[in-house]
């Protein structure tokens, strides 16, 4: 029999869940966000960890009122601040919010985003099975209207997919408000870059993420409402910034074991990735010594596509099929 904690009382059990909630000047949407904690029906242990980075503005005021309502109903709140002028940024924030927290599932999101009820429970029963993956879901956009093409690619993306189509400008292919892994793992993967503004740091944790053999799971319900504003941290990000790391991810796991490969594009975009490329890729590249352009039924695969998917009307999709390649081993998408 199990010795009592101090007191005759046994020890509390471990926490299962942390969700984890960088905030900074998210009075607009805190109130929605945390509510939505509240409602969970996820039935096992959970708590709140939140990381409250310089806010101006009734953030603090908003996360006192919920941590009254959430310890209420048994969810434990921890709360971080940073009280300088200047804030860290949402690396920083995200980092603090999964060291101050104890549960051995981290629950991942963003202060202006808004969880179904069922979210934490679905999203924790993937997890358990999984215990070295990244568990992303499907998402509603709010508004509807904004960024059509890449909600239909956060959600309509395969299974093979979800590993194969890591190098397009839509990044990681499970959004990270939607992530949700295990503590454990994440520590291995080894924290976000606190770089601050401009620094695309879930993108960087995805690809150290795959690079050390994570796997990556999409639960196929609309798990959460995800915002579009001016205000959003991702816009802050440069995309030639992103175009780097995408260059030299693709060279590490694709053009490193290649002999030889096709760009499909003889545009913009195509031209551009082969500048970017090294040298030693570059000489790699078909047809060659003035890279001519050739029809795409005359190519030889493997290919690197840089052509932007969901834009003609099905009509590169098609062009695609016709050629009975394999995604993954015959090409990538670079779009």
């Amino acid at each position: 029999m199990a010795e009592p904690g101090a007191g005759g009382r046994s020890p509390e059990p471990p926490v299962q869940v942390s969700i984890i909630v960088p905030v900074h000047n998210s009075e607009c949407w805190l109130d929605e966000c945390l509510k939505s904690v509240w409602e969970q029906d996820f039935k096992g242990t959970m708590e709140l960890s939140i990381f409250n980075d310089a806010s101006k503005d009734g953030s603090a005021e908003i996360i006192e009122k919920w941590k009254t309502k959430l310890e209420e109903i048994g969810v434990s709140v921890i709360i971080g601040n940073n009280d300088s002028s200047q804030p860290r940024g949402v690396g920083f924030a995200k980092n603090q919010a999964v060291i101050q927290s104890s549960g051995t599932y981290l629950c991942f999101l963003d202060s202006d985003d808004v969880m179904m009820p069922q979210r934490v429970r679905l999203q924790h029963e993937v997890a358990i099975q999984h215990p070295n993956s990244i568990v992303g879901c499907q998402v509603r956009r709010e508004p509807l209207d904004s960024t059509e093409r890449y909600t239909r690619w956060i959600n309509n993306l395969t299974q093979e997919q979800l590993l194969t189509q890591v190098f397009t400008s839509h990044g990681p292919t499970v959004i990270m408000p939607t992530w949700f892994c295990s503590r454990e793992w994440f520590f291995h993967v080894g924290r976000f870059d606190e770089g601050g503004k401009g620094v695309p740091e879930d993108l960087l944790f995805f690809y150290e993420h795959l690079q050390k053999g994570g796997e990556v799971f999409r639960v196929n319900h609309c798990l959460l409402l995800y915002r579009y504003h001016p205000q959003a941290a991702t816009r802050s990000v440069l995309e030639e910034t992103i175009w780097n790391h995408r260059v030299r991810f693709l060279e590490d796991r694709v053009l490193s074991s290649w002999t030889s490969f096709t760009i499909w594009n003889a545009g913009k975009q195509g031209k551009k990735l082969y500048r970017s490329l090294s040298p030693a890729n570059q000489k790699k590249e078909r047809p060659k010594p003035k890279i001519p352009v050739c029809h795409f039924r005359d190519a030889s695969p493997p290919f690197v596509i840089c052509v932007k998917l969901d834009l003609t009307g099905g009509a590169f999709e098609t062009n695609l099929d016709m050629l009975n390649l394999k995604e993954g081993m015959d090409y990538y998408h670079f779009n």
